[in-house]
């Protein structure tokens, strides 16, 4: 039977080790996978469908032939390769920031915004974790009621800055467990000059500041948000502010959302309702019997859990509520694959 064939570059990595779950499990025709990394892990070998495959070193000729390829390595070898593997006939689904904001690239979530694929130029950007599982939630609520305002403060994974930081988090959990010193070097962000400990703490920081005293990260998911939604990083049609905190969970982002709809007539009950027929969306919404979504719990799911529906008491046809997704999934390689299968079924993807 034919079938598509897939490269995943990153594929030693936290997200790309995911992503060849993803691709086990996807619904796609898949031919064959080849598996890319950097030189340094190339030589591995790492299990697919119980077969053991090779890591190669990603150059512009691993792409000869392959029809569909995830990116999941950095920015600096998104924007060297991808363009190599469209050149040679691949559809690149990259899940880095590095095509984001490009205005001609395509930023997708496909409960979101599917029709843009149909844009593509041979790339298809993976939007950041956090944005993706807010702008899930918030779609149906703006498709029945409307959407005016968003304020959203995040509490984000330590997986989400990568294996190393994952691992500072365990080695200072224990450190700080048994008396001793907490060496951090990679949290709050690589890049920085600062480094702070991330166990029993929180971080307010989420990559580097900019300017105006927000983060990047803040940064993406107000412009992300505004061009998924109205294909315009610069809308002004909804007003979008974040303050993103970075908690020791190992994994799952949780966002505490408060937004504002157009619809004087909106409810409790009527978001209750357009939240629970939408697409990859779990309500769990019963204070009643303490029922509302948390991230041990959304570890390892597809799915955005919404919960906590509340009317603001003092403002008007404004709302909050709580979020929560696996950021490596939803917010990454299930995201990725999920596009490529969305391109599928719209008769996007073509096998050479």
């Amino acid at each position: 039977m034919s079938g598509y064939n897939v490269a995943i570059v990153g594929a030693t990595g936290a997200v790309g080790a995911r992503m060849i779950k993803m691709v086990e499990q996807t619904s796609l025709p898949v031919n064959s996978v080849k598996l890319l990394a950097s030189s340094r892990s190339a030589g591995k070998q790492l299990q697919f469908n119980g077969q053991a495959l090779t890591v190669e070193e990603t150059v512009p000729e691993s792409f000869e032939g392959i029809d569909l390829a995830l990116f999941s390595a950095g920015g600096s070898v998104s924007k060297k390769f991808a363009p190599e593997a469209v050149k040679r006939g691949a559809v690149v689904v990259d899940n880095t920031s590095a095509f984001r904001m490009d205005p001609k690239i395509p930023l997708v979530v496909p409960e979101v915004n599917p029709e843009a694929l149909k844009l593509h130029h041979g790339i298809v950007a993976n939007p950041n974790c956090s944005t993706i599982q807010m702008v899930v939630a918030l779609e149906p609520i703006r498709k029945a009621f409307g959407l005016k305002r968003v304020i959203v403060s995040t509490y984000q994974a330590v997986s989400g800055a990568g294996n190393r930081a994952l691992k500072e988090l365990h080695d200072e959990t224990q450190a700080y467990l048994n008396g001793e010193e907490m060496h951090a070097e990679i949290l709050p962000t690589a890049g920085d000059k600062k480094h702070y400990p991330i166990a029993f703490n929180a971080l307010p920081q989420i990559d580097v500041f900019e300017e105006d005293g927000y983060t990047h990260e803040e940064w993406k998911m107000i412009h992300e948000t505004k061009k998924i939604m109205l294909n315009d990083m610069d809308a002004k049609d909804i007003k979008v502010t974040a303050t993103c905190v970075r908690i020791p969970v190992p994994v799952s982002h949780s966002e505490s959302i408060y937004f504002e709809v157009e619809d004087p007539k909106a409810t409790v009950k009527g978001i209750q309702d357009a939240l629970a027929a939408a697409p990859g969306i779990v309500l769990q919404d019963d204070p009643d019997h303490q029922i509302y979504p948390q991230a041990h719990n959304a570890e390892g799911s597809r799915d955005t859990f919404v919960g906590r529906i509340r009317p603001d008491q003092e403002t008007p046809q404004a709302f909050q509520m709580w979020n929560v997704s696996d950021n490596m999934l939803k917010g990454a390689a299930w995201n990725s694959v999920q596009i490529a299968e969305t391109m599928h079924k719209m008769g996007l993807l073509h096998m050479q």
